[in-house]
């Protein structure tokens, strides 16, 4: 049998490590929030017994690493502030839109889940993706809600999905050095015809990519590896172009790197032919070939990839997994925003469970009550 001590990393989170204690300690009263964090869902236990006994990760790093944090957010400038009052003020007055972009289709009041996807940080992601135009990021916001609605992108069920990820082209696995998500992308273990459920499928996994994002971040990981890939493996050159429609026009600013490796010769041509369609911000954060290590930490990366941890695609435990864990998440996501109020403009960084208290005011206040007494 596997060495259980060098087969899984020993710098994991503290809180996905197996606990070897029978006797449970008791954590000292801390308050209780009025939800549970959506970073407070964790791994199976069963899962983790399971790889504890075979030495291999099946299942999800739930947490990045202690030093993997995301950079802080830049301030934003007087002009910016007012920019953003006036779209938080728009979507706070929108009235019904469109159910699809056909002409004279029917119209509908936003619901709740759209209510709530028009977050704080939903307006500076398009107010970042249009350099602050105002006028574009309206117009962008309202074609978004559109195609969320006419795409179905809630209605794409996990049982509807699962088919396409069987062989484990697809997985998540650990977080970057800076706390994002790491969504893993293997072409050469393509197994189904091409068709609009493939594309639904990566659009299905970049939403609970993001259900994994912690406070504060808000971008995602992109690893691709090409190898043993074939030109029947890789998308087509429509399939390409509607993918970065669909991304670029819909999950603006969302790629926060893309890591490629194993690049053939055919998907060279693949990627000279899409380049013009390739947004100049998002052509920067393209890295082809580097050492893995350099961006994501040996012990959260797949060993195939270059890292040290010894990550087995097993579809009966993995997607279980992955499907429990994310909509445990979006749930409690989901209950903070209505705790708060359900309302449009809510922070993602709160209602993944950051502190909005200033921790500089905070220990101010707590001077002042020593001097009081």
């Amino acid at each position: 049998m596997t060495d259980v001590a060098t087969a899984v990393p020993s710098t994991v989170p503290e809180s996905e490590k197996p606990s070897t204690d029978p006797t449970p300690t008791i954590a000292p009263a801390a308050p209780i929030p009025t939800s549970l964090s959506p970073a407070s869902v964790g791994p199976d236990p069963k899962v983790l017994a399971q790889e504890q006994q075979t030495g291999k990760k099946l299942g999800l790093f739930t947490e990045a690493l202690p030093e993997s944090k995301p950079d802080p957010e830049t301030p934003l400038n007087p002009d910016q502030e007012a920019k953003y009052a006036g779209i938080l003020a728009w979507a706070q007055a929108l009235g019904p839109i469109p159910v699809s972009s056909e002409k004279a289709t029917t119209t509908r009041e936003i619901d709740d889940e759209e209510k709530m996807w028009l977050t704080r940080e939903c307006f500076l992601r398009y107010l970042r993706a249009t350099k602050w135009n105002t006028v574009d990021v309206k117009k962008r916001l309202e074609a978004t809600l559109i195609w969320r609605r006419e795409y179905g992108v809630l209605d794409h069920t996990p049982e509807y999905i699962e088919i396409e990820n069987q062989t484990g082209k697809q997985y998540v696995l650990g977080f970057d050095r800076n706390g994002r998500p790491c969504l893993y992308l293997n072409p050469a273990k393509q197994n189904t015809e091409k068709s609009p459920r493939q594309i639904q499928h990566l659009v299905f996994m970049v939403e609970r990519v993001i259900d994994l994002m912690g406070p504060g971040q808000d971008t995602l990981a992109l690893l691709v590896d090409f190898a043993s890939s074939t030109t029947s493996s890789n998308p087509n050159i429509a399939q390409g172009r509607q993918v970065l429609s669909i991304l670029q026009g819909h999950y603006p600013e969302r790629l926060g790197r893309s890591l490629v490796t194993n690049l053939p010769w055919f998907v060279y041509g693949f990627f000279k032919i899409i380049n013009p369609f390739i947004d100049p911000l998002t052509r920067a954060k393209l890295k082809f070939n580097e050492v893995m290590t350099l961006h994501v930490p040996a012990a959260q990366l797949d060993k195939k990839f270059g890292g040290e941890c010894d990550f087995e695609y097993n579809h009966s435990i993995w997607w279980p997994e992955f499907i429990r864990i994310t909509k445990e998440r979006r749930a409690l996501y989901t209950a903070r925003w209505r705790e708060l109020g359900s309302k449009i403009g809510a922070s993602e960084f709160e209602l993944k469970g950051g502190s909005v208290q200033d921790p500089i005011a905070e220990a101010s206040e707590a001077v002042e009550k020593l001097e009081v007494k």
